[in-house]
This record gives structure tokens, C-alpha cells and sequence, in this order.
């Protein structure tokens, strides 16, 4: 009896820790950014707001460009996103359905391009957008960004294709389908779990980067948000209400993303990693 209790305890016990360890820094983050400033520099924690001021949300968004921060950042990361689905998509079919000398190698080179470290490339992505003279603009950005999230995209959605029983593909095609039409009217929409997964983790990838769009892009009218996350650091010291009120701002589209699309996110995840 005990050893029962304790097997259907220790779960649960398990999972309360894991929340509140991954929930508390968010809590801390948002209850920061409504607080007076002299309950953020209190040397006694404030654990709840007590005064909720707005003051923090005001700096933050009252900062030079920031719109501007906001559109560059919404542009780079949504044709970052729909460029690599467009171009994953047809890679994965490939992968999945057809057979060619070498298919195995490009399914090892896709997972090592995903677990390589992209910064120690930076240096050599510096030379080519310099002597290319886009140094400053979007469209390099763009691409790279593409580059990051492609990888992944196509072994996820590889493996939603392999799943789609091949019967299915056939049969519209015995009906009159082409092979392109049977793609698009049969496979594609039993594709939509994978698409949404792979497009949450590219929007998350490609709104999140920073050292990138720091070493390609000095000038504001081309930088993206989350250098503007590091413009309250002075030299008296951090503005940690602005600072943790523009986080929070920066994390909404996220959390937003992610409300919407969290159960088809999470099957989609799981199917992609074990099918195909």
C-alpha cells in the first residue's frame, strides 16, 4: 500500500517542481516589469506588486525606433519562417517518398547542419553580406534565419510524409490527380500538426536570435528586437524595470503563438520524432 502511494506520489511531486521551477522566472519577469522601482532595488524581495505602475512599459516602448525594431523583426522572422516551409516541404516529400543514390547521406547531413553551432560561422556569414555590400539590410538576415530553422523543418515534416500511407497518394492519382495535385490536395492537409510545430520552433528561433543580426546590422533602421532588449544597459547600470518590461512585451507574440498552437505543436513534435 505505501509503495502504491509512493509510486502515484512522486510523480506528481515531481511534475509541481518542474512547473514552478520553469513558471517562476516567467512570473518574476512580468511581476518586474509592474513594479515600482523601489520594490525592484529593495534589498527584501517583493514577491507580489504592490503598487502596479505602467511607468517601466512606457520607457521601454518610448526608445528610439522602436516600431521600427517591431516591424523589422516581424518581417525577417514570418519570411524566415513561410521560405523554409515552402522549401522544407518539398525536401521532406523527397526524402520520404522518393528513392536516390544518396538519400541516406543528406538525412545524416541535415542533422548534423541541426546540431552544429551557427555562431562560429558568423565571421564567415560577416565577409560573404560585406563583399556582397548588404551589410545593414534584411534580406541577408532573411536567409540565414531560413537556414537555421531548415534543418529541422525537413526531418520533421520527412517524417510526417513517410506516415501518410502511400495508398492514399495512389489512389488520387488513379482518380485523375497529378502527383502534384495529389500532394497538395491529399498530403498536404494531413500535414497541418507538423506545419504548426515546425512554425512554432522557427518563430521562436529566428524572433530569439541576437549575436546575428549584432554583428550584420549596426544601423537602427535595420536592427531587430532583441537588440533593442539590450539598449537599457548604461553605464550607471542596468534599468532593470525597462529591461524586464520589454522582455515581457518581447515574450507576448511568443506565449500567444504558443496558446494557439500547443496541442497540434506538441503531436506534431512527438509524431515527427518518432515516424518516418
Amino acid at each position: 500500500m505505501k509503495r502504491s502511494l509512493f509510486g502515484r506520489l512522486w510523480p506528481n511531486v515531481t511534475a509541481v517542481v518542474l512547473f514552478v521551477g520553469f513558471v517562476f522566472p516567467v512570473y518574476w519577469m512580468f511581476a518586474t516589469a509592474f513594479k515600482p522601482t523601489g520594490d525592484i532595488i529593495s534589498e527584501d524581495p517583493v514577491w507580489f506588486p504592490t503598487d502596479i505602475t505602467f511607468e517601466h512599459f512606457r520607457r521601454a516602448t518610448g526608445v528610439d525606433h522602436f516600431w521600427t525594431y517591431v516591424g523589422n523583426s516581424l518581417i525577417v522572422t514570418v519570411c524566415a519562417v513561410a521560405f523554409a516551409l515552402v522549401i522544407a516541404l518539398a525536401g521532406a516529400f523527397a526524402l520520404a517518398r522518393m528513392r536516390f543514390r544518396g538519400r541516406r547521406g543528406f538525412v545524416i547531413g541535415f542533422m548534423l547542419a541541426q546540431m552544429a553551432p551557427w555562431e562560429v560561422m558568423i565571421i564567415a556569414m560577416y565577409m560573404i553580406v560585406r563583399d556582397a555590400s548588404m551589410l545593414n539590410s534584411l534580406l541577408p538576415l532573411t536567409v540565414f534565419y531560413m537556414m537555421m530553422i531548415l534543418p529541422f523543418t525537413i526531418l520533421t515534416l520527412r517524417g510526417f510524409v513517410a506516415a501518410v500511407p502511400r495508398e492514399l497518394e495512389e489512389a488520387a492519382m488513379v482518380d485523375g490527380c497529378t502527383r502534384s495535385q495529389a500532394f497538395r490536395k491529399v498530403i498536404l492537409p494531413l500535414l497541418a500538426p507538423g506545419l504548426m510545430s515546425t512554425s512554432l520552433f522557427g518563430f521562436i528561433t529566428a524572433w530569439n536570435e541576437f549575436p546575428l543580426v549584432l554583428v550584420l546590422n549596426k544601423e537602427a533602421e535595420s536592427q531587430t528586437l532583441p537588440l533593442w532588449l539590450s539598449s537599457f544597459q548604461t553605464a550607471f547600470g542596468n534599468d532593470w524595470g525597462a529591461t524586464m518590461a520589454a522582455s515581457s512585451l518581447f515574450a507576448v507574440p511568443i506565449l500567444i503563438l504558443f496558446v494557439f498552437l500547443q496541442r497540434r505543436a506538441v503531436s506534431g513534435l512527438t509524431a515527427g520524432a518518432v515516424k518516418g
